[in-house]
């Protein structure tokens, strides 16, 4: 998930279209058309691209309509993907795919958007940010994102040992914050 399309980021354009700002919304709309044509294009293998367009226009709508319903508080994209998934459950049942809509009722919203793994995602971030920000980058590219740790000393312009280093130091001190923590 790019850092556009976060959950901070978008919530963030939502609380800010639901204050008024038009222009927020504007790219609020376009952010999630984006996510909205993965989403589906991962769960309608066979639809066409009028089909896909469509599903991705009633959820953007439903969006609109309901938007006064979203609960500030609660995360944004655990909410917004919960209309996403019924959209596409009604399109199913629209074409006779009954067996396909209630294997989506089943199913949970898309991982990365999750309401725990949204959660933790904020517990990790509010952790590194009490790292330096040599630190907090470093364990995001390796430990994180799955990069090597040649690949990270070559982005950062840094010898592969000192990025072991900084990562070694880094996981220390967030081990010492998470003992002091509880």
């Amino acid at each position: 998930m790019t850092t556009a399309h976060s959950e901070e980021a978008l919530k963030a354009l939502m609380l800010l279209s639901l204050d008024g700002d038009e222009a927020a919304y504007r790219r609020l709309l376009a952010a999630l058309r984006l996510l909205l044509v993965g989403y589906y294009s991962r769960r309608m293998a066979a639809a066409t691209k009028a089909d896909m367009e469509d599903l991705v226009q009633e959820t953007l709508l439903a969006l609109h309509s309901r938007r006064s319903t979203y609960d500030r508080k609660r995360p944004f994209t655990a909410w917004f993907f919960s209309i996403a998934r019924y959209k596409l459950i009604d399109h199913h049942r629209g074409r006779g795919g009954r067996r396909l809509a209630e294997t989506e009722l089943g199913e949970e919203v898309e991982s990365d958007f999750s309401e725990d793994a949204l959660t933790a995602r904020m517990d990790v971030e509010r952790l590194l940010n009490g790292l330096s920000p040599r630190q907090r980058e470093l364990i995001r590219q390796v430990k994180l994102e799955g990069q090597s740790v040649a690949d990270t000393a070559s982005r950062t312009g840094q010898s592969e040992s000192a990025v072991k280093v900084g990562i070694h130091r880094a996981l220390k001190a967030l081990a010492e914050r998470l003992r002091g923590a509880s």
